[in-house]
């Protein structure tokens, strides 16, 4: 049987992005803020979710970037992970999910819903250095700033900047759109965005 293939520029995408505690010798790494968008048609909808997330008393590296600091009476009485489980569910099974370095977010989401299957995962990253290849940093604030996309990504998210959740959902999100609109990507597929 032939496999299906799905053009990229008609499918229904995940963008997420998590900030997280770093690494502090007798803690695990934990995420403190989630940040959702969507991507349908080769265009980024309205339609997103953020939260921060409870992680208690434990400490922060002291390099982790973010607001954490300013936010821990917030973070105190925020939902834990395992109460976002029908949030996550209801926005990343049965769609390809997007990130930037896709490492941190993979590997967050499969601590916090170990029994639950995500994917495929396409890394915005990989498309840059793919793209972009005279690019000399390709991560997510210098690539969007070298290809002139800051004002879109303010656009959507008015007084945020970047290693805020959301925001760098939305910058990852509008990263995906310019990619989709080049020309000689019209009829690229979900499947080589993942395989990149």
């Amino acid at each position: 049987m032939k496999p299906s293939y799905t053009e990229a520029r008609a499918a229904r995408f995940a963008v997420i992005d998590f900030e997280t505690t770093g690494a502090v010798a007798g803690y695990p790494v934990e995420p403190w803020q989630v940040g959702m968008v969507r991507v349908e048609s080769g265009a980024v909808s309205g339609a997103r979710f953020e939260s921060l997330i409870r992680v208690g008393e434990r400490p922060f590296n002291p390099r982790a970037p973010g607001r954490h600091a300013q936010l821990r009476a917030q973070l105190a009485v925020a939902p834990t992970a395992g109460e976002l489980l029908p949030v996550f569910s209801e926005w990343l099974i049965g769609v390809p999910l997007v990130a930037h370095n896709v490492g941190t977010e993979r590997t967050t989401l499969a601590k916090v819903a170990p029994l639950h299957r995500f994917g495929p995962w396409v890394d915005t990253l990989a498309l840059a250095r793919h793209a972009y290849p005279q690019l000399t940093s390709k991560s997510l604030e210098d690539v969007i700033a070298a290809l002139g996309l800051l004002p879109q990504v303010q656009g959507l998210c008015p007084g945020r900047e970047a290693h805020d959740a959301l925001y760098d959902a939305a910058a990852c999100a509008v990263l995906l759109t310019h990619f989709l609109a080049l020309p000689g990507w019209e009829h690229v597929t979900v499947e080589a965005l993942a395989e990149t």
